[in-house]
């Protein structure tokens, strides 16, 4: 099958578990050691929780302060602009949860009924698979020989040999899905944290909408450039990105509401 796109360099692992001496290759010691020692770490980038935890906090920080905004331009009082802040933050936060955990519940078991597919490919079909992933590999730059030997030894684990056809066809690991509980409470705790920002003086006793969207906006700035920051782009960038989305959406709301506000009186 080839419903979705290989994972790249699937196949170094079992290729890497083949003799140490293949066609006059050899490895010593010394150079197996250092290749051991130059391992290297990444970032946990599919456990699930960072998408929805920014998507929250910024969401929560826009959404809000967009609510208070409109309130706040359309003449509100205090009052009633932290109770609609107040509301915002709860139903936002659950809304979130629960929609990440449908989302992500959805994901899981559809991936779950195409591994099982795969599954019963390897039972009733495993010479066809075998083939299939000798060709899998073969399209990666392994010769045909080291193709053949390395699907075959693959395929001697069924576990491992499911693992490896649901990465190259499906991009998965099914050890490996994201967790819906982990989604949800990432999305509602973020949104939360993203949503009382532009509360903060008013339930200090500052009740000015200056000063709310004075935190909101450097929130934003920080919010952004952090982002920015943890996928390798430049601070500022993501700063400005950021603070410039929040300001037009904050601008539209505060421009209903004042117009509103106005016609109303």
């Amino acid at each position: 099958m080839k419903n979705g796109q290989p994972a790249i360099g699937l196949w170094l692992a079992p290729v890497a578990a083949l003799p140490r001496r293949q066609k006059g290759i050899t490895v010593s010691t010394q150079q197996r050691g250092h290749a051991e020692a130059h391992g290297h770490h990444h970032r946990d980038v599919s456990g699930g929780w960072l998408r929805p935890a920014v998507f929250g906090a910024m969401d929560g920080l826009v959404t809000n302060t967009s609510l208070i905004a409109g309130v706040g331009g359309g003449g509100g009082a205090a009052h009633i602009i932290v109770l609609t802040g107040l509301a915002g933050l709860a139903a936002g936060a659950l809304s979130m949860a629960a929609g990440e955990f449908v989302s992500v519940s959805s994901q899981n078991e559809l991936v779950a009924a195409e591994v099982h597919k795969e599954r019963l490919e390897l039972k009733h079909n495993a010479d066809a698979e075998r083939a299939e992933l000798a060709s899998m590999l073969r399209a990666r730059g392994v010769s045909a020989e080291v193709a053949r030997m390395a699907a075959a030894q693959i395929s001697e684990n069924p576990e491992k040999a499911l693992a490896v056809h649901a990465m190259e066809e499906l991009g998965v690991d099914p050890g490996e899905l994201p967790s819906p509980l982990v989604a949800a409470g990432a999305s509602l705790l973020s949104f939360a944290a993203g949503a009382i920002v532009p509360l903060i003086p008013y339930l200090a006793g500052f009740s000015l909408l200056g000063a709310a969207l004075a935190c909101a906006g450097l929130t934003a700035l920080i919010g952004g450039g952090m982002v920015a920051t943890m996928t390798d782009r430049p601070f500022l960038r993501g700063a400005l990105r950021q603070l410039l989305l929040a300001g037009l959406a904050v601008g539209v709301t505060y421009g209903i509401g004042a117009l509103i506000g106005t016609t109303a009186a």
